[in-house]
């Protein structure tokens, strides 16, 4: 018996122009393969969104449930969505992310073929507003730009090659399940996903980690494809460089869960730091510089929740 599929999509202020492709999408894929639920979790939105006629016509046709998350943040609206669906897989759907028709099919024969993995995620396609300046293009990763052309997978939470990411992210139940007992426990009191102004950016990793707490593997599967929509606004240099403050600070506070214990650098590393920063162009000087302040910033947070 094939295992049942909940589809969690969070959403805050969505955009008509972004939002509705991603639910036509959503819809098509129902045609495909019937899903267990689909669960809408509305973080506290302000610009009336669930009235919109293309959101009460997805509602309509998929038989979706809407429910509000009133805490900001990405991470309580991913708990709410644990909270409020029944499958066995979950799927969680950025309200930026358009899957094609054969989404769901692919992400539950994963499932059954590979019973070892606990969660997985797959290629993630950019599809920019305006076409980005060419500098821009060694920086898309943070912008869960990935491509590869062969499944992978291992059992180690730290491995960047394997992670999957937030993006068209399944989650076997019970794995879901220990990350929401991790903060029903207390022992989540920073939240690693996006917050108002933040752009911490590894709640997702954490989740995807609780696979491995469990002993089980986590991966990315090639067949998995979907496109991630990137408004003009994410790919200027300011953007870029806050972005890349809030992964390397979510990333010291990430790896501190998983039992590595983030050191203050020594004297010898600040001389390295100081060479490359010379060494580099003024735009990888900049980034350098963000991701530095990003990880001692972590640091900071980490020695404030011990104090």
């Amino acid at each position: 018996m094939n295992p049942k599929l909940s589809i969690i999509v969070c959403t805050y202020n969505p955009k008509q122009s972004i939002f509705e492709p991603c639910l036509k999408g959503i819809a098509q894929a129902c045609k495909t393969m019937q899903p267990k639920e689909i669960v809408l979790v509305d973080n506290n939105s302000n610009n009336g969104f669930s009235s919109m006629d293309y959101v009460k016509s997805f509602v309509a046709e998929t038989k979706a449930k809407l429910v509000v998350e009133t805490k900001q943040g990405l991470t309580p609206a991913r708990l709410k969505g644990i909270e409020e669906t029944t499958g066995d897989i979950l799927l969680y759907i950025d309200d930026d992310n358009y899957i094609p028709t054969n989404f769901f099919a692919e992400g539950i024969r994963i499932a059954i073929e590979n019973p070892h993995i606990g969660a997985w995620s797959g290629q993630v396609k950019l599809q920019f507003e305006k076409k980005p300046e060419d500098w821009t293009h060694r920086y898309w990763g943070m912008l869960v730009y990935r491509t590869f052309d062969r499944d992978v997978w291992s059992n180690f939470p730290h491995m960047g090659e394997t992670m999957p990411c937030g993006a068209g992210l399944f989650v076997r139940r019970h794995v879901a399940d220990h990350y929401l007992g991790l903060h029903h426990q207390g022992k989540r009191s920073i939240q690693l996903d996006r917050s108002g102004a933040s752009l911490f950016s590894g709640g997702d990793n954490d989740l995807a980690a609780c696979a491995c707490d469990l002993g089980m593997g986590v991966g990315l599967f090639k067949d998995l494809i979907l496109d991630h929509f990137i408004p003009s606004n994410r790919i200027t240099l300011g953007y870029l460089l806050k972005l890349a403050e809030g992964i390397s600070a979510s990333a010291i506070v990430f790896k501190s869960l998983r039992g590595e214990i983030p050191m203050k650098p020594a004297f010898k590393t600040h001389l390295a730091n100081a060479l490359r920063l010379v060494l580099k162009s003024n735009t990888d000087r900049a980034f350098y510089r963000a991701v530095l302040r990003g990880e001692a910033l972590g640091r900071n947070m980490l020695s404030n929740i011990k104090s």
